[in-house]
């Protein structure tokens, strides 16, 4: 078991450290907040470690959790990389791109692993249907969430978008070529809503829309590609697979049989992938403690985190 650490006790920081003491991949040690009435009440209530003074967990653990809000990214991951600490840092990964290639170059040198927070890649849809996106070549996603306070001192593009891009990058395996945005701020200080149109050099085009001021919650992508059309429902954890072959010889009358206008019949299928129920965040940091254990590369890398965060800071930077 790695002994790990966390710093900041905010809402998910809370379900981290909840997670982390029920983890068998970790001893926990305790965690750090830069407020520490927040940390001994918390101390109070839960009974986990509250240590005020970072040097001290940090000098105690072999991985540190960070959970902070992003303004601090930087700063406990340059800690880390000081005390040869392996970390797990929330997405996104910190706040400027700069930032972002100097921790990347920083592991490389001291040979720290670090894994980013883009939970949507255990999402147990998504898990389920990657294996049938194969090179698609038209994407659309939407991720449409209620408003809540928290998280509108970011845009929409950090606070939600960053999400469904680093799963984009994930499965178009090409350069970005273009980007084309648009944004508005409607209740809050930054953009609320955002319409993004990503072309690749592939080919491949996607188009993004999140807001954060919807009435329903939607969290769905569909991914198109050649003889295939692939849904997932991060929201609702389903997947669909719909395929196109040729048709049988002699078809039965259950099978669906189309026709176009050169009059080839092809047949359609429907799959719907096994999902198997988790909890995703406890998921993420087992497999980063595996990667550690097992000296493998972790799932979503600081490169993958960073490449998020570029196409991020586009967009913002076009609706701008």
């Amino acid at each position: 078991m790695l002994k790990a650490g966390l710093v900041g006790a905010g809402h998910l920081g809370k379900i981290h450290l909840r997670l982390l003491n029920e983890s068998d991949q970790y001893d926990f040690v305790g965690f750090h907040d830069k407020d520490v009435e927040n940390g001994r009440k918390l101390e109070a209530d839960s009974g986990y470690p509250f240590f005020e003074n970072l040097d001290e967990l940090l000098d105690q653990i072999e991985v540190l959790d960070i959970v902070t809000p992003t303004l601090y990214h930087y700063d406990y991951a340059l800690k880390a990389i000081e005390k040869g600490l392996h970390f797990f840092i929330e997405k996104p990964v910190t706040q400027t791109l700069e930032q972002a290639e100097e921790i990347v170059q920083k592991c490389r040198e001291n040979n720290i692993k670090a894994q980013v927070g883009h939970v949507e890649r255990y999402n147990p849809a998504f898990i389920g249907a990657k294996d049938y996106i194969k090179n698609p070549m038209f994407i659309e996603i939407h991720r449409l969430a209620e408003f809540n306070p928290r998280g509108t001192d970011v845009s929409v593009v950090l606070d939600l978008m960053i999400h469904d891009l680093d799963i984009l990058l994930s499965v178009v395996k090409s350069p970005v070529k273009n980007i084309h945005a648009s944004g508005v701020c409607v209740v809050s200080k930054s953009p609320d809503i955002s319409n993004a149109r990503i072309e690749f050099e592939n080919g491949c085009v996607a188009n993004l829309t999140t807001s954060r001021i919807s009435m329903k919650a939607m969290r769905k992508s569909r991914f198109f590609q050649k003889d295939a059309y692939i849904s997932v429902d991060f929201l609702e954890k389903k997947a669909e697979v719909i395929r196109m072959q040729e048709a049988p010889e002699v078809a039965t009358p259950f099978d669906m049989i189309i026709e176009n206008a050169e009059g080839e019949k092809n047949q359609i299928l429907f799959e719907y992938p096994s999902i198997q129920p988790n909890n995703a965040i406890l998921d993420e940091l087992n497999s980063f403690a595996k990667a550690i254990a097992e000296n493998k590369n972790v799932e979503v890398s600081l490169e993958d985190g960073t490449e998020a965060l570029k196409v991020a800071l586009e967009i913002m930077k076009l609706i701008q």
